[in-house]
């Protein structure tokens, strides 16, 4: 096991949309770093291109810091159904830090993906569990939180984040 080193934005590759994973056995390690770096951050996701790796492989935990760990990794996920209800609430990013925006996502979501021992599963998201399975898919498609705002309001929070990073 051993931390990566989470990219920060705008890094490219954060830009790039992730390749299919064809075998499990060769993102084990890759998953097992995921979880160490995430929970070191500590985040509640980490999506594999966070740490330059453009595999479609993400990793999340909602809500471990409030009580159990429950850690889940997903394999090539893919979003089968999402709710008409939407919600906006707050979302940080690890490839982002110190600036949150206000994201509307539907609070409802189906995913497909395949878990570490190969096999597909489906499984039903709801409430901050949602917003992380989301906020992580996107990652593999290239989108990061500031690609779901209104345009000004994206404006605004990059010019607030390169102004923390200088």
């Amino acid at each position: 096991m051993s931390l990566r080193e989470i990219l920060l934005w705008p890094d490219e590759r954060l830009k790039q949309p992730c390749e299919t994973v064809t075998d499990v056995s060769e993102v084990e390690q890759l998953v097992t770093d995921l979880f160490e770096t995430m929970y070191d951050a500590p985040g509640r996701g980490l999506a594999a291109p966070q740490v330059g790796v453009l595999k479609r492989v993400f990793v999340m935990d909602a809500g471990w810091k409030e009580g159990d760990m429950v850690p889940l990794a997903c394999i090539n996920p893919e979003i089968v159904e999402v709710s008409e209800e939407t919600a906006s609430g707050p979302e940080g990013c690890l490839s982002i830090p110190g600036v949150t925006a206000q994201v509307r996502r539907p609070v409802r979501v189906r995913m497909a993906f395949t878990d570490l021992s190969g096999t597909r599963q489906e499984r039903d998201f709801e409430g901050s569990e949602a917003i992380v399975a989301q906020h992580e898919y996107d990652h593999l498609e290239g989108l990061v939180h500031f690609d779901r705002l209104d345009p000004q309001e994206a404006k605004a929070l990059k010019l607030e984040y390169e102004a923390q990073q200088s």
